[in-house]
């Protein structure tokens, strides 16, 4: 006999991840495809937890009530929360036997996935070199930039007005490029004052057309002239180019390291959940 607090919360999970909707918002064929996946979900649980393994693993009260409050944190108040889920037929007492089921099934399968081979340094520097257009950079520029945007209902930011200022600040960047990061502290219109206009490590296709065709034909150290963009009035300066490449295996190492023990992992929890009868 199936847990209908189990069932419930399987149920309204699922709607939620499938639809962003409450299983009552459902339509009937969305409700019929729900309903057929829980079945599915619940089978599996069951055999899970009727397994070995199930019964050398214990969720930890502080581990349930952190689960419990980083849910209930979704929601206004604790008033919401427990009104939302009377109207999927769950209590709190419901909610809680469900959410405690789903942590012990999840820890359960942390452990078989823990059987996995280790990942060696061989497993990884292997996975590099045979795998080296996973690692390319992209051709990245440093890169800064002031704006005046344009008001008409403001008389400093008239077109013609954030014109006029922007093509003095450009002027005076010309001759002097090292002010850029001051002028853009002192005028820039944009967030990124505060940084000196910093953008950061810019890659093609990030910024509108018309500074990216501008940064990405600029030199290192040269400051553009006057751009105009649907924000307003830019001027750019590009700090330094970043050619493309390979990244160098010191960088990924981690990530790759992850990558492997993870396809690992689901490969050894496939397999088991394969055997179960």
């Amino acid at each position: 006999m199936s847990e209908p607090n189990a069932v419930a919360y399987l149920v309204l999970k699922t709607a939620q991840n499938l639809y962003s909707r409450n299983p009552q918002e459902l339509k009937p064929d969305e409700h019929e495809r729900v309903m057929r996946m829980v079945g599915r979900q619940y089978e599996l649980e069951e055999r899970i937890l009727a397994t070995p393994e199930a019964h050398e693993v214990v969720v930890p009260e502080a581990t349930l009530q952190a689960a419990l409050a980083e849910i209930a944190g979704r929601y206004p108040d604790e008033v919401d929360f427990f009104n939302d889920l009377n109207d999927n037929g769950l209590s709190r007492e419901g909610f809680i036997s469900a959410l405690e089921r789903e942590i012990k099934v999840d820890a359960i399968l942390e452990k078989v996935g823990a059987r996995a081979a280790k990942v060696s340094d061989i497993d990884v520097d292997l996975y590099y070199h045979y795998h080296p257009e996973q690692f390319q950079r992209p051709e990245t520029r440093r890169a800064r930039h002031i704006l005046v945007t344009v008001n008409d209902s403001i008389a400093d930011n008239t077109r013609e007005a954030a014109l006029a200022r922007i093509d003095a600040i450009a002027q005076r960047l010309a001759k002097e490029p090292k002010r850029f990061e001051e002028q853009a502290l002192k005028h820039s219109e944009c967030p990124t004052a505060l940084h000196g206009g910093l953008l950061g490590e810019v890659k093609r296709g990030q910024l509108y057309p018309e500074l990216d065709e501008a940064l990405f034909a600029m030199q290192p150290g040269q400051v553009s002239g006057v751009i105009e963009s649907s924000l307003g009035f830019h001027v750019l300066f590009c700090e330094a180019i970043t050619p493309a490449g390979t990244l160098p295996i010191a960088l990924v190492r981690d990530a790759v390291r992850a990558r492997l023990e993870s396809r690992r992992k689901k490969i050894c929890q496939k397999v088991w959940l394969a055997g179960l009868s």
